[in-house]
């Protein structure tokens, strides 16, 4: 079974219900295996500015479902959860996407593995960091990363132990 690494965020209506029904949708396939998860952080949004906070977690998760199969699933449910896209970067009730899948490369007009724009935010790393802080790119520790960004994007605690209600 692969171990991929996936980033769940929400800013509209109840985020952390949003966050914790996409949790339980995700152990309820049976190709997938809970592994982590990280705590609930609230972090100020990027890219697109006129919107309101978003919360964000990081789960590791086993599985074997292929990249696009597991990428069928979370588009799956982030439709079930009523995901528009609308605005590149807007505001969306859940977002999941795949950051790393064990340790493929991959690059198509589908899917990106691993994810884009992680390395680029704090609102990812932090939280991966909380499930796996030995994560690195090109020589530099994730705590680096994470220090080149911090004081650029605001990112604090929202919920340590929430994994007992999902």
């Amino acid at each position: 079974m692969a171990e991929v690494y996936l980033s769940l965020g929400s800013n509209l209506g109840d985020r952390e219900k949003y966050l914790k029904e996409a949790v339980k949708r995700l152990k309820s396939n049976r190709n997938i295996v809970l592994k982590n998860l990280s705590p609930i952080y609230e972090t100020k949004p990027v890219g697109y500015l006129e919107q309101d906070n978003f919360l964000n977690a990081a789960i590791l998760i086993e599985t074997d479902l292929t990249p696009y199969e597991l990428l069928d699933v979370t588009t799956s449910i982030e439709a079930e959860l009523k995901r528009e896209r609308t605005i590149k970067w807007g505001p969306r009730t859940i977002d999941i996407d795949i950051l790393l899948y064990d340790g493929f490369i991959l690059h198509d007009e589908k899917l990106t593995i691993p994810h884009p724009h992680m390395w680029e935010r704090v609102f990812v790393l932090i939280p991966l960091r909380d499930i796996n802080p030995s994560l690195n790119k090109n020589g530099l520790s994730i705590d680096e990363l994470i220090q080149r960004l911090i004081d650029k994007q605001g990112v604090w605690l929202y919920k340590k132990d929430w994994c007992e209600e999902v």
